[in-house]
């Protein structure tokens, strides 16, 4: 079997980092980093994901401000809460948790927080400085990918990496990290052809297409690295459920190293946004690139 990345010691390694700084921050006489959470409806999985936020806010030291709205909110109701949250000097970070109900577009929502304060790095600024490798804050899921590969890869210079997953949020974003480590970078999606040849050839190959199971065991060459993204509730026999991820884990026993689904990317990802918000609260007052 391949080694297991334990993602849920890495991402409690990294809460301690974050907690360590914001009492730094508050010994030296700041306020604390505050991080503002925007639920509109009552999606069951958004209630969960809000839910370990805030807790996770509260570990590290981190004030979180909870907004939730109605699913009948307005955009304009919620543009107007977003542009009070990005002139108040106590909120450091606004994270608006998505889906959000049809009748509101995430695209406007999205681009009108404060790019100084878009600890999720979805901001259209933020996407163009990760581009251009100038700065800005990074979107926590590829972020905490690259941090897990840390653990395993010492360099990744000229690594052949496949990326399967071309979305705005993680495949495209985790290229770009790639490419500024010198990586030599394949992106693809479920619609590529002779998509099982192209990762034969990967060093590493990062899953994040949101199909369970896609990649299989004769997919993969000896000694690749593997980092799944993907996460889906599959159904039991029994009536219950269990989280899937997009690899086939138990045909992986060839590889060198392998995320679970759970416990791999998922912690990552929310260690990722206390440190962003630690990172905003740090760079309040100065320019996206963190320099007066």
């Amino acid at each position: 079997m391949a080694n297991l990345i334990d993602g849920r010691a890495l991402a409690r390694s990294l809460d301690e980092e974050t907690r360590a700084g914001v009492a730094e921050r508050i010994a030296a006489g700041h306020e604390a980093p505050g991080l503002a959470v925007v639920l509109v409806g009552s999606d069951p999985a958004s209630e969960v994901y809000v839910s370990h936020k805030i807790r996770a806010c509260a570990r590290v030291g981190i004030v979180s401000y909870e907004h939730r709205l109605p699913e009948s909110t307005s955009q304009d109701a919620l543009l107007t809460l977003i542009a009070r949250l990005n002139v108040d000097p106590t909120v450091h970070g606004i994270l608006v948790q998505v889906p959000l109900p049809p009748h509101i577009e995430a695209g406007v929502i999205l681009g009108a927080i404060d790019p100084a304060k878009d600890v999720d790095g979805f901001h259209p600024v933020n996407v163009g400085r990760l581009s251009t490798g100038t700065g800005g804050l990074v979107p926590c899921t590829p972020l905490g990918v690259m941090k897990l590969l840390d653990t395993v890869i010492d360099d990744l210079t000229g690594m052949n990496v496949v990326v399967i997953g071309k979305s705005n949020i993680v495949g495209k974003p985790i290229a770009m990290l790639l490419l500024e480590r010198e990586a030599t970078v394949t992106v693809t999606h479920i619609e590529t052809r002779g998509l099982p040849e192209i990762a034969r050839r990967a060093d590493v190959i990062i899953a994040a297409a949101g199909a369970p199971r896609l990649v299989r065991g004769f997919w993969v060459k000896q000694g690749a690295v593997l980092i799944d993204v993907g996460i889906t509730r599959a159904a039991r026999e029994d009536g219950g459920e269990n989280l899937v991820g997009d690899i086939a884990i138990d045909e992986m026993e060839h590889a060198k190293a392998v995320t679970p689904v759970p416990g791999g990317v998922g912690p990552m990802t929310i260690a990722c946004l206390l440190a962003n918000t630690l990172k905003a609260a740090r760079n309040a007052g100065k320019g996206q690139d963190g320099r007066d």
